[in-house]
Parts: C-alpha cells; sequence; structure tokens
C-alpha cells in the first residue's frame, strides 16, 4: 500500500506503520516495524482487554463495584467512573459525566489484580501478550500509559479484535459499542465532544469533530491514540485496522498529519476491493 509510505513526510524522526484486513492479513506496512516504541494511551486498548478476559474467565462482573462508590468495573472502563483524569479524585457522580481518567485505568488494574492474585502486568501478559505472540510487548507501570510495543506486534492486537479468538466475539462487540450514550466530555487533545462516545476502553469515533481519524472513517471506527505520537484504530466497515508509532509527542503535527493519512488509506483499501 503507498499510502502507508505517507508516514515518510511526518515531522518526526522515526514512524513505523501497518495496516491489517480482518482475516489477519497484513495489507502493507513501512518502517521499522519492529522497534520498540512507548504507547503512552494506546495502553488502554490492551488493558481492557485483558479486564475483559477475566470477566469472561470469571474473576470480575462487569457490574460488580470497583473505583468509588456507586462506580463499578464498566464505569472504569468507559471512563465514567467520575475519577478525575490524573489523580484519585471524585469529579462527578458515576455515570453522569465522561471524564477521560489515567486513574480510573489504574484502579482498575489494582482491581484485576486482586481478583485475579496475580499483579496486572504479569495478567495482561498471560491472558493477551503470550496468546497472541506479542513477545515484544511490556506493560513497564501504569495500565493506563506504561506499555511499550511494536507495529508488528499491534498488528497482531488488532486482527484479534477484528476476530477474536480470546474473547467471545460478543464481548468484543459490546466492547465497541456506547456505553451511557449521550454523556458529554473532553477527548484529550481535540477538546469538548457532544456526545464523547466510548466503549468499553476504545474510544468510538461516531460524529466526532474534529477527530484524529479521517473525514472517511465510518462512525463505528474504535480504537485510541497515545500522548506519545501513536495510534490503533479499527474501521469495521473498511474490514480493516491501522496501527501507527512514532517517537515525537503528540501536538499540532499530529492533528495535521493523521486524519489525511488515514483517509488516503482508506480510499486505498476501497480501490483494492
Amino acid at each position: 500500500m503507498r499510502s502507508v509510505a505517507m508516514i515518510e513526510n511526518w515531522p518526526v524522526d522515526t514512524a513505523a506503520a501497518a495496516v491489517v484486513r480482518g482475516d489477519g492479513t497484513v495489507a502493507g506496512a513501512h518502517g521499522p516495524t519492529d522497534q520498540r516504541f512507548p504507547l503512552a494511551s494506546v495502553t488502554k486498548p490492551l488493558a481492557a482487554y485483558a479486564v475483559l478476559v477475566a470477566y469472561e474467565e470469571g474473576a470480575v462482573e462487569l457490574d460488580e463495584p470497583a473505583g468509588p462508590e456507586g462506580s463499578t468495573v464498566r464505569h472504569l472502563l468507559a471512563h465514567t467512573s467520575g475519577l478525575a483524569f490524573d489523580e484519585h479524585r471524585v469529579m462527578a457522580a458515576p455515570g453522569t459525566r465522561r471524564i477521560y481518567s489515567n486513574a480510573g485505568f489504574e484502579v482498575l488494574g489494582d482491581h484485576i489484580a486482586k481478583a485475579t492474585d496475580i499483579p496486572f502486568a504479569e495478567y495482561l501478559r498471560q491472558a493477551v501478550l503470550e496468546p497472541l505472540g506479542m513477545k515484544d510487548t511490556t506493560l513497564d507501570g501504569s495500565p493506563a500509559k506504561d506499555g511499550v510495543s511494536t507495529v508488528d506486534d499491534l498488528v497482531r492486537f488488532a486482527a484479534e479484535v477484528q476476530a477474536p479468538r480470546l474473547l467471545d466475539p460478543r464481548t468484543v462487540l459490546e466492547a465497541m459499542s456506547v456505553v451511557h450514550p449521550g454523556l458529554t466530555g473532553i477527548l484529550p487533545g481535540y477538546g469538548h465532544q457532544r456526545p464523547n462516545d466510548w466503549g468499553l476502553g476504545f474510544e468510538i469515533r461516531d460524529g466526532k469533530s474534529p477527530h484524529w481519524t479521517g473525514s472517511s472513517s465510518s462512525p463505528r471506527t474504535f480504537g485510541h491514540f497515545g500522548q506519545s505520537g501513536t495510534f490503533l484504530w479499527v474501521d469495521p466497515e473498511a474490514g480493516a485496522a491501522c496501527v501507527a508509532l512514532t517517537d515525537r509527542a503528540f501536538g499540532p503535527w499530529a492533528i495535521e498529519a493523521w486524519p489525511p493519512f488515514t483517509d488516503a488509506v482508506l480510499a486505498e483499501l476501497a480501490a483494492s476491493h
């Protein structure tokens, strides 16, 4: 895919990207796809997937209490627990506002560790990384932001999300469906969104504008981007996912570069059908 090579024009020292179809075949890749990059918040979908494995194994229930009073595992996954962005301070009643919260994912990690008697980073390794062959991925701290991975490994994860083997497809469908519809909130880097829709650990594009995906991305597109200049999106309408990792922090350059890149990838995918 020629479109993937557009990362050469990004104002970054190093970038790698790949597109993977729903059947797991890599449609195109560019750059050092085996190089490890800090993921920042692209860690969250990986952490969420481990939480969903714990749910399917019976270690936790999605609607059991976790976090602030009245909050559940589901609230924490969907950023509706009421916890603040980066501190364990309650800012709203559970289910009333979409407050993007790193603290919420840290509470989630602690909750799973207690329920399984396994440290969360190790649980993530056993439940998700090892079964998918993601040998170069580690969680080196917070389940909200301290993952390190490669494009090659994230392609395996993106293939799994599109055709689940570790989870029941119905669970993944729930994860990519809006939890607590209609809630407003801030999408970091992109301002106030009405509504600010999320699933279980995945951000859902819907009609958000501005947004880090493309103008031609379907409303069903879901995924995550990270402040380390990273993103992973899955567009069910296109039948494909895209991963891009860089060594430059998110900023105006990414806001400018990412949407046309995504639009070019989607156009090339559509033309190849």
